[in-house]
């Protein structure tokens, strides 16, 4: 039996034409409007970079995550360990903020999804192995990032750092040196003691889209995170400060609510600030944004047991590192947890984007 031929008409040929010019015309408008939108990089993880990030979202700029990538505890450092992939923690947490919030439930539920077994100290998240997942399949980390933000539709892009394999370094004040950044946020060693300097162990290059971000942002936010453990790797990698430094756009630092044991114990947010600076290659920012809001005392006191305490603000010594201070009240109590509110922040920042 032989197949019937179908006849090509002209009418059928127009209208395949006009759907691929009107695709090309699409495209050709969508670029132009992202590339007419002012461009924001936010540098950072955790739960700093989210709320920040989530903030923004909802506001018509071309937005940028940079993730640090030289996680190694939990899960995060195990799947890193065993198939040698990028690490995908911070990665996966700016996907997730920048999701629209009526994007797939269950997508968004599969992605968030960790299982635990407390007693076995046994827990995995299922994001970082789609994570894994999708850098096997493409061959290449960033490729994997993009493919999973396209399945999510994000608002912006995430891009790492770096793609090179190193460890975060930090040494103590005593000479002793901690090796890992799970070790870092963590410490098992005597928390007390200050560290004087972080480094990468071996050295890691910039990618070279983050460097071209970075370079043309119109406004540098680094946001809220741990300072040794998070933040400052980021920018102890060969090539940040130089992408920094080529950036003529407003660089904006928002500073942590509460001390970290390990790392900022009695650092004020000056102290954060100088140590910040020192690691871009900045005389000083161009705004930091500070905390107004009175926090709950009965909070404050379940934080005290983990031995972290609101960072206070210092202003004679913070002008210093910051050509303007701007105080607000950008801190968030819901759920008996202290963060940062991602609604006032985008606000702010809105105000901060030249």
């Amino acid at each position: 039996m032989t197949p019937e031929k179908v006849e090509t008409t002209p009418s059928v040929v127009f209208f395949v034409v006009f759907l691929l010019c009107a695709k090309a015309l699409f495209d050709r408008l969508q670029k132009e409007r992202f590339s007419s939108m002012k461009k924001i990089v936010v540098v950072g993880g955790g739960s700093g970079s989210f709320s920040v990030l989530q903030g923004l979202k909802g506001y018509p700029y071309d937005i940028t995550a940079v993730a640090t990538t030289f996680d190694s505890g939990m899960h995060t450092g195990e799947i890193r360990d065993r198939f040698g992939t990028l690490p995908s923690g911070d990665v996966r947490r700016q996907i997730l903020a920048l999701a629209p919030e009526d994007h797939s439930s269950i997508l968004r539920g599969l992605f968030m999804f960790r299982y635990e077994e407390p007693e076995a100290k046994f827990s995995k998240s299922l994001g970082n192995l789609m994570l894994m997942a999708a850098e096997k399949i493409t061959g290449d980390p960033v490729a994997g990032i993009k493919a999973i933000s396209e399945l999510f539709q994000i608002r912006g892009r995430v891009l790492p750092v770096s793609t090179d394999d190193a460890h975060v370094c930090v040494e103590l004040k005593d000479g002793t040196v901690i090796r890992g950044e799970s070790n870092i946020d963590k410490p098992k060693h005597d928390g007390s003691i200050p560290i004087v300097s972080v480094y990468l162990e071996p050295e890691a290059l910039i990618y070279r889209e983050t460097y071209e971000v970075t370079r043309d942002a119109n406004l540098l936010v680094v946001s809220p995170g741990d300072l040794y453990s998070s933040l400052s790797p980021i920018f102890v990698v060969n090539g940040y400060t130089d992408a920094v430094q080529e950036c003529k756009g407003m660089k904006v630092c928002v500073a942590n609510l509460m001390t970290k044991w390990g790392e900022t114990n009695g650092y004020t947010v000056a102290d954060c600030a100088r140590v910040l600076t020192k690691y871009l290659g900045i005389p000083k920012f161009d705004a930091v944004i500070c905390n107004s809001k009175p926090l709950d005392p009965g909070l404050l006191k379940k934080y005290a047991e983990e031995k972290a305490f609101p960072m206070a603000i210092d202003e004679a010594i913070l002008r210093n590192y910051a050509g303007n201070i701007i105080k607000a009240p950008i801190a968030d109590e819901t759920g008996g947890i202290i963060r940062h509110n991602s609604r006032e922040l985008a606000r702010i920042l809105k105000g901060c984007v030249p």
